[in-house]
């Protein structure tokens, strides 16, 4: 089926598409201009409660959640209807040689034990980077491993450089405290648009039908000034909001791509098991180098 996909031509962008908000690396205790780490969560989680969207936070402990502060960042997430699944302790590359299987288990193990009380906790973990392993080894090893914990991996389809235009926004603040962050709003909306159309085009192409995205975004400043922004934009143009655990449960996400390495969106990974051109999909897109010079200019 998906094969006699791909000889269709890719139709475009439909309205009625639904995609699951996900959003990595919190609750992060660090200083950022404007809001306070409490006032960044709860900012977050305003915009989702305000459209009514729910989203499974991944969580990396050591940017907070290994303190009694951050815990109770968890705790108000949870508590306000909000998933919590597993980005490991540290956040290590799983596709560099430094980085063992037995170590990798002990950084999701430990990121587990912090999270397991906490309401709306999931058995999911995302890998940092995205990076599933660079070796058959690794990579075999860490998904036998999961399952016999019952954990699943919680893929992305829709990839993003939000992180980069948050970095970018912060140093302009630290730099002029009055700066206008407007231009990084907008430029973070035409990013995430361009690529939901990318990759919808894509799931499109290898299913013949619409997949529920899952959309990677980070727990930072930018989505605490922006989220609601973007998520009217999202309704405005007629897609709508699923949970992630609706989401995961569709045949897209249950896929065990057997390339290395492993690295980036689902999509990408199922295409490149498949062998399909992946270039006729990101042609004239503007990547992620381009992103962070467009935003080292604002």
């Amino acid at each position: 089926m998906i094969r006699a996909a791909l000889l269709l031509a890719v139709p475009a962008l439909l309205a009625g598409q639904s995609v699951a908000i996900t959003l990595d690396d919190g609750p992060k205790l660090a200083a950022t201009p404007l809001l306070s780490p409490e006032a960044r969560n709860g900012a977050i989680l305003g915009h989702l409660q305000a459209h009514r969207a729910q989203a499974m936070f991944f969580v990396t402990a050591r940017n907070g959640a290994d303190r009694p502060e951050g815990q109770a960042l968890l705790k108000a997430l949870g508590e306000g209807g909000q998933l919590l699944a597993n980005h490991t302790v540290s956040h290590p590359d799983f596709n560099t040689e430094a980085v063992t299987l037995e170590a990798f288990q002990a950084e999701v193990s430990g990121c587990d034990a912090l999270i397991r009380t906490q309401p709306g906790y999931r058995r999911f973990l995302r890998f940092p980077y995205l990076r599933e392993g660079a070796s058959a080894a690794k990579r075999d090893g860490i998904r036998a491993w999961l399952r016999a914990r019952d954990y699943r991996i919680g893929y992305v389809s829709i990839d993003s450089s939000d992180w980069l235009i948050d970095a970018k926004l912060c140093d302009k603040l630290a730099r002029d405290p009055k700066a206008d962050p407007a231009p990084f709003r907008a430029l973070y909306l035409d990013h995430i648009w361009e690529y939901a159309q990318v990759y919808d085009r894509l799931a499109r192409a290898l299913y013949g039908r619409p997949v529920p995205h899952v959309l990677l975004l980070h727990h930072n400043l930018l989505n605490a000034l922006f989220l609601g922004d973007l998520l009217a934009m999202f309704e405005a143009r007629g897609w709508t909001f699923t949970s992630p655990d609706q989401a995961f449960q569709d045949p897209a996400y249950r896929v065990e791509p057997n390339i290395l390495p492993l690295d980036g969106s689902v999509l990408e990974s199922t295409a490149l098991a498949l062998g399909v051109p992946l270039k006729p999909f990101f042609q004239g897109i503007h990547r992620e180098r381009a992103i962070g010079e467009m935003a080292g200019k604002l």
